[in-house]
């Protein structure tokens, strides 16, 4: 059952997909119908799923489900890891590589795969007070609280060293 991402609880899970690129107007008109009538059926054992989505910045898709009503099940994540496949196909993007990060470069959100993030900071052309994403974060409370942070508060820190 799809419901408006800002009603489920904060230890609903989340699941953030972030694209190499922004999506274009045309392209987020397209992906949020295709979200809700994905999150609309979403089941897990034949019970729907309280789910809901957020898109920020053009580029990054989080999912996530409340498990207070109904836990997600092995088949009902790999159903949703099967949509977001088909939307890297469908868009000709990739949102599943983990090892690139984004980070703020002033207004806009800058894409690097993981080494070029690396020698970024070794250059000094990003700082420790740098805002990334923090797509570790697992649940919506994380999620709203730890996701945009700047380096030091997050996994990135360990560059800094």
């Amino acid at each position: 059952m799809l419901v408006p991402f800002s009603e489920l609880s904060e230890t609903s899970k989340v699941w953030i997909y972030q694209a190499n690129r922004s999506f274009s107007t045309d392209e987020l008109v397209e992906i949020t119908r295709k979200l809700d009538a994905f999150i609309s059926s979403w089941a897990a054992h034949g019970a729907n799923l309280k789910a809901g989505y957020d898109i920020k910045y053009n580029r990054f898709i989080t999912i996530a489900v409340d498990n207070d009503h109904h836990a997600a099940s092995g088949c009902s994540i790999d159903a949703s890891v099967h949509f977001i496949q088909q939307l890297e196909k469908d868009y000709n993007v990739d949102l599943m590589d983990k090892m690139n990060v984004s980070f703020k470069n002033g207004e806009f959100v800058a894409y690097k795969n993981l080494i070029d993030f690396k020698k970024m900071v070794k250059n000094r052309s990003v700082s420790a007070n740098t805002i990334v994403f923090n797509n570790l974060v697992t649940n919506k409370g994380e999620y709203e609280t730890d996701w945009e942070v700047p380096m030091t508060e997050s996994w990135h820190s360990r560059f800094l060293k």
